[in-house]
C-alpha cells in the first residue's frame, strides 16, 4: 500500500515538473495570411482526427510528448452538433489506426479506442455557445501480464 502511495506521489511530482517544461511556443502557429496569430495549432496531433474550425481550450489541455506519442488531455470546441461529432469520430478514428472498444451515446457521449500503444477516450458534450466540447484523454496502454505455471 505504501509503495502505491509513493508511486502515485512520484508520478504527480514528475507530471507537474514535466508539464512546466513544455515549450508553449510550439503550440502556436502563424495564420495563413502571413500575420502572426495566437491561435493554437493542431498540426502536432497527426494520429487523431481534428474537425475543421476547432478551437483548443488551453486552460483545460495538459499534454506530454508530441507527434504520435503524446499523452494527456486535449480539450477543444467544434462548431458542430453533438450527433455530427459522434458520427465524425466513429468514422474517422479507425482511419487513424484506432480500434473501437466501447461507445456510449447520450447527453455526454463517451467513445473509447485503442491502438498498439495507447488508449484514447473521447468525451463529447453539447455546448450552446461553442457547438460541442471534445475532450480527448490519451494514455499508454498497459501490457497484459502473463504468468507461467
Amino acid at each position: 500500500m505504501m509503495k502505491k502511495i509513493l508511486f502515485l506521489f512520484a508520478f504527480f511530482i514528475l507530471t507537474t515538473v514535466l508539464s512546466g517544461c513544455i515549450h508553449n511556443e510550439a503550440m502556436y502557429r502563424s495564420d495563413t495570411d502571413g500575420t502572426s496569430g495566437s491561435s493554437p495549432s493542431f498540426a502536432q496531433f497527426n494520429d487523431i482526427p481534428i474537425p475543421e474550425k476547432a478551437t483548443m481550450d488551453l486552460k483545460s489541455t495538459l499534454l506530454l510528448g508530441g507527434s504520435s506519442a503524446w499523452i494527456g488531455r486535449l480539450v477543444f470546441s467544434a462548431p458542430y452538433t453533438l450527433n455530427s461529432m459522434f458520427d465524425f469520430y466513429m468514422s474517422e478514428m479507425p482511419k487513424f489506426g484506432w480500434k473501437e472498444v466501447t461507445v456510449v451515446r447520450s447527453k455526454v457521449s463517451v467513445l473509447s479506442f485503442t491502438n498498439e500503444d495507447r488508449v484514447a477516450t473521447v468525451q463529447l458534450e453539447s455546448d450552446m455557445v461553442n457547438g460541442t466540447i471534445v475532450s480527448f484523454t490519451v494514455s499508454p496502454r498497459s501490457k497484459a501480464k502473463t504468468t507461467a505455471k
